[in-house]
């Protein structure tokens, strides 16, 4: 066994995520919700970690200040624009989301969508598509069961019986 491969962890474990050791840093960060493309490059670069080593072979302190990046990206030099929650409705300020406290965010917003009536809300509540896409011909599913694509045909199977005449019924 060489030095190299003591040092190498198949899994890390950053921010309540298990992360393929076998991957460069850049493509791991992404398994992380709320971690996308150019969010991943920055924080490398914000970090100097090399985003093309991978991050089985990285040293402790450097995943702790991958760690440090992602909770506190505006400290660290990172622009405004990269995060996820800017100008948050109910405090106003600009903040980002990783992992559970976006998924439990993003349903508050869709619940407060629900609760004012808006139209967004609205077409959450029909379970429809919120942004403006067409529903003739997808979407089928969600709307009703019974829609289905195509004809429906008749079964064909035994004769139907014969029907008595109205005036044999009235007597």
């Amino acid at each position: 066994m060489t030095e190299e491969n003591k040092d190498f962890n198949h899994i890390v474990r950053v921010l309540n995520t298990d992360l393929d050791g076998n991957k460069p840093v850049s493509h791991a960060l992404l398994k992380i919700q709320g971690v996308g493309f150019m969010l991943s490059n920055a924080v490398c670069h914000s970090a100097n970690v090399n985003k093309y080593k991978k991050i089985g072979y990285l040293a402790e302190n450097e995943v702790h200040r991958l760690e440090e990046v992602l909770h506190n990206p505006l400290k660290c030099g990172l622009p405004v624009w990269l995060l996820n929650r800017r100008k948050d409705v109910e405090t106003g300020e600009n903040k980002h989301l990783i992992g559970a406290d976006l998924k439990f965010q993003s349903e508050n917003d869709i619940k407060m969508l629900k609760k004012i009536r808006s139209y967004r809300g609205v077409r959450h509540t029909f379970g429809l598509p919120v942004r403006g896409q067409k529903t003739k011909s997808n979407f089928r599913d969600k709307r009703t069961k019974k829609a289905a694509l195509g004809v429906q045909r008749k079964k064909v199977g035994a004769p139907a019986a014969p029907k008595a005449e109205a005036g044999a019924k009235k007597k």
